[in-house]
């Protein structure tokens, strides 16, 4: 039976559609950057949950030397990071997700959370602060297409 090119014409633009709008989303993996030293050190996944989206380490890389919380509190004390979530509770805020917590497994220290994509899509602004947004820092984390 032949396909019809109206028919196939519509499903070409639709996978088409859904791929960039999959692309647009901070929703899948992430590899994290050290700010210090530029190394790549871990790959973070996003996910939904519920109505808010969260963040699990997926991958310790190579040059990641934090592979265990041992300064965090409570039941994260001392527990491996693989698939610890490192951020929780983000919401969508147009084009940016705020209100979420973000862990620093090195410090075992929590932080508010805003996260937006950076005008090349393949990189993620992760900004974690105490309070005011203005005092915290921000990384940059790159789109994970080698660690996959």
């Amino acid at each position: 039976m032949p396909i019809q090119p109206r028919l196939l014409f519509l499903s070409i633009v639709f996978l088409s559609n859904t791929m960039i709008l999959h692309s647009q989303s901070i929703l899948g993996q992430w590899i994290t950057i050290d700010d210090k030293n530029g190394n790549e050190v871990s790959v973070v996944e996003f996910y939904k949950a519920g109505d808010k989206i969260n963040a699990k380490v997926v991958k310790i890389l190579p040059k990641g030397k934090t592979t265990h919380c041992n300064n965090c509190p409570g039941e994260r004390k001392n527990k491996s990071l693989i698939n610890m979530d490192i951020i929780w509770d983000l919401e969508p805020s147009g084009n940016t997700y705020t209100n979420g917590t973000i862990l620093d497994p090195r410090g075992g220290r929590t932080f508010d959370c805003a996260v937006w994509l950076d005008e090349d899509i393949n990189k993620l602004n992760v900004r974690g602060s105490i309070g005011v947004s203005f005092f915290g820092r921000t990384q940059v984390w790159k789109r994970n297409t080698k660690y996959l």
